[in-house]
């Protein structure tokens, strides 16, 4: 009898390892689970891509936004980083500082709205 139990509690032990590594490569595969680093990376460019958004849409409802738009056009485009932060529409509303990359991720953001 003692030989059955060993024989059951082995196979019981190896098909509770084999089920959880079976769960976890499905899980990380096809069910959507990440790490805390890569969820961490996915809510920063969540952040950063609505920081940009406000930023273009505080740069368009300002007085004449559409002359605005052309003079960022017309500079080069090392300058157009500089002219956003001086501006300080890469700035939250409540904030008095700018986030980290809001002024590139705005550049981009009316960059492609020029192109439109």
């Amino acid at each position: 009898m003692k030989a059955e139990l060993e024989a059951k509690v082995q196979y019981g032990a190896g098909g509770l390892v084999c089920g959880a590594v079976i769960a976890m490569i499905i899980g990380f595969t096809w069910g959507g689970w990440v790490t805390g680093a890569t969820s961490q990376k996915m809510i920063g460019e969540a952040v950063l891509a609505s920081q940009a958004a406000i930023c273009v849409a505080q740069y368009i409802k300002e007085p004449n936004g559409q002359q605005k738009l052309k003079e960022f056009e017309a500079l080069d485009s090392y300058k157009r980083y500089e002219f956003i932060e001086k501006g300080g529409w890469d700035k939250m509303p409540g904030q008095e500082k700018a986030g980290y990359g809001v002024a590139s991720a705005c550049v981009t953001g009316l960059e492609a709205l020029i192109k439109k």
